[in-house]
């Protein structure tokens, strides 16, 4: 029967959540002194005031005893005696021997109190690595920094826009005007061919007349193909209307 997966659960996250522990022994895991090697520690710390610790070696010990006991006094930490049931130590006295604390108070307070500090004993692994310093004031500080930038962002998109609308107006004129001027150039000189192939005696409405043109080329030593020829040639119709309209 032990082998059942059952069996065999120790329930550790459901214990630990009922869990109390005496002050001295809360500050001493606080510490980080594994659970296994606490009496052995405060056997050896001196009690330097009613279950209040100090350790040689562990300069903590004292100091967290003594802020979990004024938590406790004040009332912003609850506590119980052995039996576990937690209320206000400001309002109900206990002896400090009996203090005890539940584990998820001393959780809760420790997050509210110290939120750097994140024992072991009491945050798992994804608790200790998640960022705690961003709080509302922060969040706030950081959005109006994002709106403050975003502002700044527009306003010079907005000065770049109006700065550089006539240098834009300017180019796409000068785009224009070459568009014009290379296809004035491109019609002169397919006007210039097609007179080249009428002194030739070349008719550009023969079917040879590519073949002609392309032969022409491979004489003077600067070959132009068939394809090339033929495309060319079939532009000057429109170059000739072009030039006989203006």
């Amino acid at each position: 029967m032990k082998s059942q997966a059952w069996a065999n659960d120790s329930c550790e996250q459901v214990q630990s959540y009922y869990t109390v522990y005496p002050v001295p022994t809360a500050a001493a895991l606080w510490c980080g002194i594994p659970a296994g090697e606490v009496q052995e520690h405060l056997q050896i710390a001196e009690q330097v005031h009613r279950a209040v610790f100090r350790h040689p070696y562990i300069p903590c010990l004292e100091p967290r005893c003594r802020a979990i006991h004024e938590a406790i006094e004040q009332g912003i930490l609850l506590v119980s005696r052995e039996s576990g049931k937690a209320f206000d130590g400001s309002t109900q006295h206990v002896a400090p021997e009996r203090r005890h604390v539940s584990r998820n108070d001393l959780k809760e307070w420790i997050s509210r109190e110290f939120p750097a500090d994140k024992p072991k004993f009491l945050f798992d692994e994804i608790e200790r690595t998640t960022h705690t310093a961003i709080n509302a004031d922060s969040f706030r500080a950081l959005q109006a920094e994002r709106d403050a930038l975003k502002a700044r962002i527009e306003k010079a998109e907005t000065a770049w826009k109006e700065q550089a609308a006539p240098a834009i107006k300017e180019l796409e004129a000068l785009k224009k005007n070459t568009s014009q001027l290379a296809t004035t150039e491109r019609n002169t000189l397919l006007i210039i061919i097609a007179a080249l192939c009428k002194y030739s005696e070349i008719d550009l409405n023969e079917r040879g007349a590519t073949t002609n043109v392309a032969q022409r080329t491979d004489d003077i030593g600067a070959p132009v193909s068939d394809d090339t020829v033929r495309k060319v040639l079939g532009q000057i119709p429109d170059a000739l209307a072009t030039r006989k309209r203006a």
